[in-house]
């Protein structure tokens, strides 16, 4: 395992895409977990998102990974240009001919993906905890990790994700491809979403509508990317002034989308793999 790691530290350090996407990921994740301590202009009104409860416990978990999900596209990237370029520059080819066996390949990649999951998950724990205990209108015991689930889904939305744009790099084995059937396989679910919910209302009354899609469990809400986007809540309807608007936060712990999620990776992870076993590259 150290074999392989050190391998895959030494191919990411040269490569000037691994470098760029990482001090990006890490400059823009530092400054939208602070942005709660600026003062936004919206319509004339000054809006504070510290104010609004953004950093009180125990919701500034549900805050902090909500925010830092939206920048996994970055860490994505990395992972996905690194694997691309394994194909492109014929490298792959040449660690089978070095003795690097398929299996190798897939856990080295696994690795990749875990190093940087762990790293982001931890990252974003520690600032989470560091916000939360310094501008948190409550710093009750019970409340502090009342709500720390989060940053378990954090990891596993992260973790399903990587392993699904590995796979994707390993089947199109091109970055621009892998970007292309990435935006398809999103546009297609959400069609599939579209329609299952059309289906839905077409027969409830007007009145039955808001009741029964906020119970309903959909299929499609275990699709790959859906799954991952249930793991964590928008969080926007916890400020205060969400609440003084009358809206509610109703939020119950998604193991159908946790099961999901770790099915998906699995599907994922195996499918990377049979390709590779059936490709002679």
């Amino acid at each position: 395992m150290i074999r392989l790691l050190k391998l895959e530290y030494l191919k990411n350090l040269n490569y000037r895409p691994f470098k760029i996407f990482a001090l990006l990921y890490f400059i823009v994740l530092v400054g939208l977990l602070f942005i709660g301590l600026v003062d936004f202009d919206i319509l004339g009104i000054k809006v504070n998102l510290k104010e609004q409860g953004m950093y009180n416990f125990p919701g500034v978990w549900n805050f902090t990974t909500y925010i830092v999900g939206l920048l996994k596209i970055f860490l994505g990237c990395i992972i996905v240009f690194s694997i691309c370029q394994e194909f492109s520059n014929r490298m792959f080819k040449q660690n089978l001919i070095d003795g690097l066996s398929r299996e190798e390949f897939i856990f080295s990649k696994l690795l990749t993906i875990l190093v940087f999951t762990g790293f982001s998950t931890l990252l974003v724990f520690i600032i989470g905890f560091i916000l939360g205990k310094s501008y948190s209108a409550t710093q009750e015991s019970d409340l502090i990790f009342k709500e720390i689930y989060f940053i378990f889904n954090y990891f596993l939305k992260l973790f399903t994700f990587f392993s699904f744009l590995m796979f994707l790099s390993i089947l199109f084995r091109k970055s621009i491809f892998v970007f292309l059937g990435f935006f398809m396989f999103w546009f297609v679910e959400k069609i599939m979403i579209g329609v299952e919910t059309f289906g839905i209302q077409h027969h409830i009354t007007e009145l039955e509508k808001a009741k029964v899609l906020n119970t309903t469990t959909f299929l499609t809400d275990y699709l790959p990317l859906e799954s991952m986007s249930n793991l964590i809540p928008n969080p926007l309807v916890r400020t205060s002034m969400a609440q003084m608007l009358g809206m509610e936060f109703k939020f119950q712990y998604p193991i159908g989308s946790v099961i999901a999620c770790v099915i998906w990776s699995i599907v994922f992870i195996s499918s990377s793999y049979y390709i590779l076993k059936k490709k002679d590259w």
